[in-house]
């Protein structure tokens, strides 16, 4: 089960190793490296998307947006940091922002990864519409995220008013 638009529905892709043959039907995703040396086959087929690795400047996907129904995003923690222990890794909040914002992207754009719940709210906020929780979690759990704050600071890709705006309207 994944969350997709705050909802629970049932995963309709298939994560495609880079070896795999290609199925002749259904929602797939590929890796970038796949996207890149495929691509017109890919967009012949339809029904792709493509991981994206956290370090990837998005401008690199513009060509590319329109034939992409899903750009999956990589949360995750880095390790070590310089003074020990593990950082987050919180560009997939900018990829997801800009693919909305600059872009004008409209498929799903899907955070996996190292997912917890006091993120959600905040990746939702950047973008992302469909949430796939980590093995083990409880998805029931990550859905009931999106209830965890209704209000924010800061400006949106989800279409709704910052508290500063609200104030001013």
């Amino acid at each position: 089960m994944i969350i997709r638009n705050q909802n629970l529905v049932e995963d309709d892709h298939t994560k495609l190793a880079d070896d795999a043959p290609l199925p002749a039907r259904g929602k797939i995703i590929v890796s970038l490296a796949r996207w890149r040396a495929e691509t017109e086959t890919l967009k012949q087929r339809g029904n792709v998307g493509v991981q994206i690795p956290s370090d990837l400047d998005v401008s690199e996907l513009k060509a590319d947006l329109p034939a992409l129904a899903c750009i999956v995003v990589s949360f995750v923690f880095i390790k070590p940091k310089p003074e020990g222990g593990i950082t987050f890794d919180g560009r997939a909040y900018s990829q997801a922002q800009l693919l909305r914002e600059r872009y004008g992207y409209k498929g799903d754009i899907r955070a996996v990864g190292d997912i917890f719940r006091d993120t959600i709210f905040a990746m939702h906020r950047c973008g992302v519409n469909v949430i796939e929780p980590k093995a083990g979690t409880s998805v029931e759990d990550a859905l009931n995220a999106f209830k965890d704050f209704s209000m924010a600071y800061q400006a949106s890709a989800d279409g709704q008013p910052s508290i500063f705006r609200r104030r001013i309207a």
